[in-house]
């Protein structure tokens, strides 16, 4: 007699937050479409729906309580994770109908979770997947994260109450992932983590091994051996330690990309030692004029903090000159806001809503005096270029150069047919402005894909 077939259960995902929560969201589908999950494309379509959410500031935490409630309502079986999850008593009290809150990189109480409410069809022709997993971004490029956590303990932060100490990723893992990566046609790797410059501190740089060769787990090892992968290698949140100074010669040999993304936070030294922030501004400046001598084509890019509390319009004055002086190429930055749960939330001499906000105003008009004069001295110089879409209709292709992460950074835009997404071009700069580049394809220098070693929402605050 024949048998039911069996319904394939499908669960709806919703990824909110930075790179490294979009990691565990991809490491959280990988697992589930390996065990013969599918991935619902609405709410209507799934069985349950996953909300990976962030909870570092008020406004990420809003986001997420909406983003549960809508699933809520729209499909009404919802499991949370992330972040917020890690206030778990929050979650389930504001929504006592979701079925399970766990925190973040949990993957396996995720997966526990799913398999109690929507328990998975067993099918090992269907429960194939990849080797580089199930991915959230584009084909061509892919976030790498090699560590868990941070041993900083940064005042207005919550990120270790969350997330724990620092835990690094075996570096034989890391490179095995990335060479998985590359095969699959990524052309840029965005290295990851909450402290990229303290890979390997937990485990005393020690040794690991990746295809029988022995590496030191460590960020100056690491970019060595994803440089030979021949895809773009570029490193996200880099602090101002020493040891960066040997990581920038591997910038000018054109190993890995010459960019460098440090969040510096403030200059003062008085406001970056109530944030408990490495370095002081007079220090970085020297890093800074030491890397550009080593590496003259190195781009920078950092975050800020205005209105923290105490800041004194002489402490806000310093941070201009700082940017005046060290002429950053990216910036972001962010009007201090309370954290449930930061220390610096009891510091005294809190700024006024007002003030923070004029103080954001002036910041970011300063900055970007800066990033037009830097842009506009690549007008007239021609730049490798990643694409990242193509409008044939209009002729319009848009892609970014060796300078510029995706989602944060500027773009090119250029007139081009018959190219795809993942393709590399050479574009002659035209013309700029404080965000973006405006160019003319080198029809001649189109690039050839280097063989893998296998093998042989944009933000405006720039």
């Amino acid at each position: 007699m024949a048998t039911r077939k069996q319904k394939v259960p499908k669960v709806g995902f919703v990824s909110l937050g930075c790179p490294k929560a979009l990691v565990d969201s991809e490491r959280i589908l990988t697992r589930l479409r390996a065990e013969g999950y599918v991935i619902a494309p609405d709410y209507a379509g799934a069985d349950l729906v996953v909300v990976n959410t962030c909870g570092f500031i008020d406004d990420a935490v809003a986001e997420s309580l909406e983003a549960i409630g809508e699933a809520l309502e729209e499909n009404g079986k919802v499991i949370v994770t992330g972040c917020l999850g890690a206030r778990g008593d929050m979650v389930s009290s504001r929504f006592p109908r979701v079925l399970a809150v766990t925190g973040p990189h949990a993957t396996d109480e995720v997966l526990d979770a799913v398999h109690q409410h929507l328990p998975p069809r067993h099918d090992p022709f269907e429960s194939l997947v990849p080797p580089q997993g199930i991915r959230l971004t584009p084909r061509h490029y892919a976030y790498l994260k090699i560590s868990e956590g941070c041993n900083h303990r940064c005042t207005f932060c919550i990120i270790p109450q969350m997330r724990g100490d620092l835990v690094s990723r075996p570096i034989g893992d890391v490179m095995t992932e990335a060479e998985n990566l590359v095969r699959s046609g990524v052309r840029e790797l965005l290295v990851i983590s909450q402290d990229t410059s303290a890979y390997g501190v937990d485990v005393r740089y020690r040794t690991g091994f990746w295809g029988g060769r022995p590496l030191r787990t460590r960020m100056l090892e690491l970019a060595g051996a994803l440089g030979e992968l021949g895809a773009w290698v570029r490193l996200h949140y880099v602090y101002p330690y020493p040891s960066v100074d040997e990581v920038i010669p591997l910038m000018a040999e054109g190993r890995v990309l010459p960019y460098l993304d440090v969040p510096f936070q403030h200059a003062s030294p008085r406001i970056l030692k109530l944030m408990k922030r490495p370095a002081s501004g007079e220090v970085n400046i020297e890093r800074i004029r030491a890397w550009r001598k080593a590496c003259p084509d190195l781009t920078l890019r950092s975050t800020f903090i205005v209105g923290f509390p105490g800041e004194t319009e002489a402490e806000f004055e310093e941070l201009l000159a700082f940017l005046a002086e060290a002429k950053l190429d990216r910036v972001g930055c962010f009007a201090y806001s309370p954290v449930d749960g930061a220390i610096a939330n009891d510091l005294p001499a809190a700024v006024p809503e007002e003030v923070k906000q004029a103080r954001l105003e002036r910041f970011m008009l300063t900055q970007a005096r800066i990033s037009r004069a830097r842009l506009r001295r690549k007008v007239g110089s021609v730049q490798q270029v990643l694409i990242d879409e193509v409008d044939d209709e209009a002729g319009i292709a848009i892609g970014r150069t060796r300078a510029d992460a995706p989602e944060i950074d500027g773009v090119v835009r250029f007139a081009a047919r018959g190219l795809s997404a993942g393709q590399m071009v050479q574009v002659r700069i035209t013309a700029s402005d404080e965000h973006d580049l405006e160019g003319e394809l080198e029809q001649a220098g189109q690039d050839k894909r280097p063989a893998p070693r296998a093998a042989a929402k944009r933000s405006k605050a720039r």
